[in-house]
């Protein structure tokens, strides 16, 4: 299922209508279409708008579609949600999420106003208490789907200064990786803000998937690219996922919870992970094919 693969996610402004005109064209696994903080108040009701006119043109075979809305709280937040329920994208982005009951609030509106259990929740953690209650937020199970870290309100709140690598913000990305991977959630990193130096992206984006992020929060297409060959399966990796799997339809094989490949010992649990990989590389692969 492609809304599954959630290497590449690039966040575009609803009040900019030339960058919504090009999305069609872009290679990018997922949109956020921004209601929040790239938007001017000002431009909050032209920003929803630009989504009615425009939003069955992008919401095309194989994009998954999420709107960031604002705040309940706000002003713009029931509007945002209306919005929701109107258009039913395949995700709604809530910002600062910092309990549980962020999460069910929005949860039983959707529920209430018939929006169907395929339109989920993604939680921004982007402040001290969101990241201290990223395993509450996770737990609640349902409609949430995907934790997406904003550290750039995260840095603001705590005073953290930049520091190559990220070193001294690590504790507080495992810790939100460790939440969501204990509950099925998956784990977005954070955008990198100057999308012009393409070295330091590529580091970052290693290092994410290193820390077990399942992809990338975007800011600009020329970072599509790069995330989505950090964040997929390489060859290397699919051939091994191959042999594991074809080792394990040998005959004798099939019963076994533990098998010999190559010398080394190798489990089901490994399997199951050749599997899913195998069939990522899939729904990429034929994604690519479509014209």
């Amino acid at each position: 299922m492609a809304a599954l693969i959630r290497r590449s996610l690039l966040s575009v402004p609803a009040s900019n209508t030339r960058a919504l005109s090009k999305i069609p064209q872009l290679v990018c696994d997922g949109v956020i279409f921004d209601l929040e903080d790239s938007v001017a108040s000002g431009q909050k009701a032209e920003a929803r708008d630009n989504l009615r006119r425009s939003f069955a043109e992008l919401n095309s075979d194989g994009l998954e579609t999420a709107i960031r809305i604002n705040p309940l709280t706000s002003e713009f937040g029931p509007a945002d949600l209306d919005l929701i329920v109107e258009l039913l994208p395949d995700a709604v982005v809530i910002p600062k999420v910092e309990h549980a009951d962020d999460v069910r609030v929005i949860a039983e509106r959707l529920s209430q106003a018939g929006v169907p259990e395929r339109v989920s929740i993604w939680a921004m953690i982007e402040t001290p208490l969101g990241v201290l209650n990223a395993a509450e937020i996770s737990s609640v199970g349902g409609r949430i789907k995907c934790l997406v870290v904003g550290l750039n309100d995260l840095r603001k709140a705590t005073g953290v200064l930049p520091q190559p690598g990220r070193a001294n913000l690590i504790p507080w990305l495992m810790q939100v990786v460790l939440a969501g991977r204990a509950y099925g959630v998956d784990v977005i990193d954070s955008v990198f803000n100057d999308f012009k130096d393409e070295a330091a992206f590529e580091a970052e984006c290693a290092q994410g998937r290193a820390m077990g992020f399942s992809g990338k929060m975007l800011i600009h297409p020329a970072q599509i690219d790069a995330a989505n060959r950090h964040f997929g399966p390489d060859e290397d990796a699919l051939g091994e996922a191959r042999a594991i799997i074809e080792a394990f339809r040998q005959p004798g094989a099939e019963t076994l919870n533990v098998i010999n490949l190559d010398g080394r010992m190798v489990e089901r649990l490994h399997l199951e992970d050749a599997q899913k990989l195998v069939a990522s590389a899939a729904v990429i692969a034929n994604r690519k094919r479509k014209p």
